[in-house]
């Protein structure tokens, strides 16, 4: 074997790597701290890794000129280096087993949100980034036009219950600094996190890849002869599949009563044993009392989460 192919076989391990540890890494309910940390080390050692086999191309960054599709890739990749430093970073200044000694080199409050957010930020650029190439790698393969059809359908219909989960969990809120703390549902399946944490990062793959095709089109990269609307058609028809996904989650929630009801109407909606659970400052708290979180409606979730972040800002809890 050639040097060459060593190399782009290693490439694509550590892709395959990294992809399958990112899943776990946002699946913290199921992981636990201590399993959270050593899987961030893993992924911040695979990212150094990654840089180190793709070092030309930082090279070629002020050579040669910029189609499209080039920008795109730049500006994806720039991105993800500098949001999983951050992330990294973050993480370990309030790490409490993989690297303690590096607890407190910034404020906890600020790397907390800081490191809810670019972990997310990650989440979604890194779906971006493994989409955007999907064209080059399976440029050689030959599908036939029922084959090729079957697989728009199933990525596209992936894509759009994937775009559902993540605005159900509240992601945007994440990427946005507007909540301190994630929302989690500790009582969920492992195997059924990862699925939903594949579901939404396919989301993210089939714009990616969608975006990389419109900008070879544009560009007439490879001799490209696609219509430009197919990947636009693709991704609007995923947003529409996703957001009749969250209109039916919004109307099964409109007969309860939690929608009016003001901050203490958890306490008082069950006195069962169901737990709510959240993360704040890297440590588990579970709230006694409270209708589980799988057991919220859509509506219940956007509410509770709304009310929850404004006790904390303003010292009720």
């Amino acid at each position: 074997m050639s040097v060459s192919k060593k190399s782009n076989t290693a490439r694509r391990i550590i892709d395959a790597a990294m992809t399958v540890v990112l899943l776990f890494l946002m699946a913290y309910q199921v992981m636990g701290e201590m399993a959270h940390e050593w899987t961030g080390i893993s992924m911040t050692i695979l990212v150094i890794v990654h840089q180190i086999l793709n070092r030309k191309w930082y090279g070629t960054l002020f050579k040669g000129k910029y189609n499209p599709y080039r920008i795109l890739t730049t500006v994806l990749s720039i991105l993800l280096v500098l949001c999983f430093a951050m992330t990294a970073f973050c993480g370990m200044s309030m790490s409490g087993y993989a690297v303690p000694f590096m607890y407190g080199l910034a404020p906890v409050s600020f790397v907390r949100r800081m490191h809810l957010s670019m972990s997310h930020w990650a989440f979604v650029l890194m779906g971006l980034h493994l989409g955007v190439h999907i064209p080059a790698m399976t440029a050689g393969l030959k599908w036939s036009d029922r084959t090729r059809n079957m697989l728009t359908g199933l990525s596209t219909l992936a894509a759009g219950l994937g775009l559902y989960l993540f605005i159900r969990g509240g992601m945007p809120d994440y990427l946005f600094f507007r909540v301190p703390f994630a929302f989690l549902d500790y009582d969920k399946a492992a195997v059924v996190v990862i699925a939903e944490n594949l579901l939404m990062l396919s989301t993210w793959v089939l714009i990616g890849t969608r975006a990389a095709q419109l900008c070879r089109a544009l560009g007439r990269l490879g001799g490209s002869k696609e219509n430009p609307l197919v990947p636009v058609v693709c991704i609007m028809a995923a947003v529409i599949i996703g957001m009749l996904f969250v209109l039916a989650g919004l109307s099964a929630g409109k007969s309860t009563s939690f929608g009016n009801a003001d901050w203490s109407a958890p306490q008082e909606m069950s006195t069962t044993s169901f737990c709510w659970a959240i993360r704040t400052g890297g440590l588990p708290f579970r709230c006694r009392s409270l209708p589980s979180w799988r057991n919220m409606t859509f509506p219940e979730r956007q509410l509770f989460r709304s009310a929850l972040t404004a006790a904390v800002c303003s010292g009720r809890a």
